[in-house]
């Protein structure tokens, strides 16, 4: 990874978490890349998932919501799901991989509220607009 975001930076940066610490030492600020700009920011995902640990280590002000301890709410959940479709439902998931067949032929939200380690995450909310995964595009729009 390299920097653009700060007009004397040596690039070459290792993590984003090393990079914040070297600029704020060398009074660069907190670079482009993570910063909000002071939206309202929640991640859902599992404390226990690398992915979800490594964006909300990138989202240092994200709020951190674990699905498997508190759940998501039914209007999160049929948000997620009309802006998603079946994209958010996890099926190489261990928890897809439990369930029986009969149950597996449930509708994916009655199956999301049931089981919400079934959903791909991280989910991400940005002042209302939810985000799946953390790929590069995903990155690239909150960066």
């Amino acid at each position: 990874m390299s920097c653009t975001s700060h007009k004397n930076c040596t690039g070459n940066v290792k993590s984003k978490q090393n990079h914040l610490k070297s600029t704020l030492r060398l009074g660069y600020g907190v670079p482009e890349f993570m910063q909000t700009g002071g939206a309202f920011m929640r991640l859902y995902g599992l404390k226990n998932c690398d992915t979800c640990r490594k964006a909300l280590k990138a989202l240092n002000n994200a709020e951190s919501v674990d699905v498997r301890a508190d759940g998501v709410s039914d209007e999160v959940l049929a948000r997620a799901f009309d802006q998603f479709g079946d994209a958010l439902l996890n099926t190489r998931s261990t928890t897809w991989r439990g369930l029986d067949a009969e149950e597996r032929e449930k509708p994916a939200l009655e199956l999301l509220a049931a089981h919400p380690t079934l959903m791909k995450r991280p989910l991400i909310e940005v002042d209302g607009t939810l985000y799946l995964g953390w790929g590069k595009d995903v990155q690239a729009a909150l960066g």
